[in-house]
């Protein structure tokens, strides 16, 4: 089958990564575990072996046909026809339980995937990932506050996810080649937000507006997004300095900053 450019098709080629990446799941055999793009099978084969249940998402409409009629006298694996960013997670995961997530995320839409994960680890749904995608992208998730690639993404990833780097593949992994390295995180899904003492909604949309614009302070990324110069000034933590950058402050900090700010607002 030709790989088809439009759906980011890099299919995974080489045996010691994939088996490498289905190691890093762990003991399987009582867990379910959905696979995102299976593609061409090469970690769904590992997989259907030691799952207890394996449900395989795969958007292409030639591939998904051929990964179900080679594993339809395998109840345990199911193969379905589906954009993952549509899939309802709540039905796939088992009643009370919870899932593992696998799979090489399309770098089209790498980040669209980990927020689809991220709600559904929020909401009990997924216990761990070990997910694929282009380095540069596993380097800002994966960084950590004062560096240059820590930002928005690595910031709401954090709050949701403790993340590992595992390793990272070259092009000669795939077939064809991408362009690009690609990296190999695993995620283990712990949300912050009852911890930290702020509102899930509440304090996403307060990341996108500290993180709005790189080059700007935190402090006037915030004013830019409406709150008031003397609302700033009256809750601004001592412990923060007035000219920080976001990407420079710990999330403990920026909850800190958040709470501050909200507790001013309603009082």
């Amino acid at each position: 089958m030709k790989r088809k450019p439009k759906l980011g098709q890099n299919f995974l080629v080489d045996d010691r990564a994939r088996h490498a990446i289905a190691d890093a799941l762990g003991d399987v055999s009582q867990r379910t575990v959905i696979e995102i793009g299976p593609g061409r099978g090469a970690i769904t084969e590992i997989l259907a072996a030691r799952a207890g249940r394996l449900i395989a998402l795969e958007l292409d409409r030639e591939l998904a046909p051929a990964l179900a009629l080679h594993y339809a006298a395998q109840p345990s694996v199911e193969v379905v026809e589906m954009d993952v960013l549509k899939a309802d997670f709540a039905a796939l995961v088992p009643e009370g339980g919870t899932a593992d997530v696998v799979g090489n995320l399309p770098y089209y839409i790498t980040s669209d995937i980990l927020l689809k994960l991220f709600a559904a680890g929020s909401a009990g749904l997924l216990s761990r990932a070990v997910v694929m995608m282009q380095r540069e992208v596993g380097d800002r998730v994966s960084a950590s506050p004062g560096v240059r690639d820590y930002g928005l993404l690595s910031a709401t990833t954090q709050m949701n996810a403790q993340v590992e780097h595992l390793f990272t593949l070259p092009p000669s992994a795939f077939s064809p080649p991408p362009k690009v390295y690609s990296s190999v995180l695993r995620l283990h899904f712990a949300p912050r937000f009852v911890e930290l003492g702020v509102d899930p909604a509440g304090f996403d949309r307060f990341l996108k507006q500290s993180f709005a614009q790189k080059r700007k302070t935190l402090e006037n990324n915030l004013r830019a997004a409406g709150y008031a110069s003397s609302h700033l000034t009256a809750s601004w933590p001592e412990a923060i300095p007035r000219q920080a950058r976001a990407e420079s402050l710990t999330l403990e900090a920026m909850a800190h900053l958040y709470r501050a700010l909200t507790a001013s607002a309603a009082a």
